[in-house]
């Protein structure tokens, strides 16, 4: 446990490193950007070590290893986000543990989300994931609303019982216009942003970046980055 601990500590401190960096070429506060750590395929343990080292924030992707993760670790003051796909047969547990679900991507979605979160008797922020790589009323392929439903979304959820439109999330694009322009990605979901915050100023999250281009995201406005292996390491894989 000693050795994992000291492994984290070198990797967080280096990831700060970066974000600090980038914070100072990007003429920001260090304070505007939060770091999520990405726990998913690791074990409580770990987030236990990530919480002694100051994380507040933890993300993950499946409920089935959430659920019981999260419950371990209920004694601790975390921030759990939802960052992956969310069928509506998970809503329900999802809205038991998560504080901000970042994969809002459907109508269908947000009514199982206001159903769940009122019987829980909680308020779950959301953010609307913004498919770059997706044609008008069509899904991205990881995810995600084309950006000319983002409108309509957002508005469902503000009508929603229980929810709390806080933002924009997307992932850098594996495939169209954007693919391996993650710069030019960032910016253009910037743009949506600034659009949304303009009739909803409360919805000024943008979660965008991961490990490999946090940099990126950073310069371009994001106000969280997603960050899971220069944190946890190289993942083993998914089971």
């Amino acid at each position: 446990m000693t050795d994992r601990r000291t492994q984290l500590a070198e990797n967080l401190a280096q990831v700060e490193e970066r974000i600090a960096s980038a914070c100072i070429a990007a003429g920001r506060k260090r304070e505007e950007v939060t770091l999520i750590v990405v726990t998913k395929t690791y074990p409580a343990s770990d987030v236990r070590i990530l919480y002694e080292l100051g994380v507040r924030h933890v993300a993950e992707n499946r409920d089935q290893d959430a659920a019981p993760k999260a419950a371990a670790c209920a004694d601790l003051s975390l921030t759990w986000h939802f960052v992956g796909q969310l069928q509506t047969n998970k809503v329900r547990s999802v809205a038991s543990y998560a504080d901000i679900v970042q994969s809002v991507d459907r109508a269908k979605l947000v009514t199982a989300l206001s159903a769940a979160a009122v019987r829980e008797g909680r308020e779950l922020g959301c953010l609307i994931q913004v498919a770059l790589d997706a044609e008008s009323g069509e899904r991205g392929a990881r995810g995600g609303v084309a950006p000319d439903g983002i409108e309509e979304l957002a508005a469902a959820v503000e009508a929603a019982p229980g929810l709390r439109l806080d933002g924009l999330m997307t992932v850098a694009p594996l495939s169209g216009p954007y693919a391996g322009r993650q710069r030019a990605a960032f910016d253009r979901l910037m743009e949506f942003a600034s659009r949304l915050r303009g009739s909803r100023p409360a919805a000024n999250m943008v979660s965008a970046g991961m490990s490999a281009d946090l940099e990126e995201a950073i310069a371009a406005g994001a106000t969280h980055v997603r960050v899971g292996t220069a944190v946890l390491g190289v993942r083993p894989g998914l089971r």
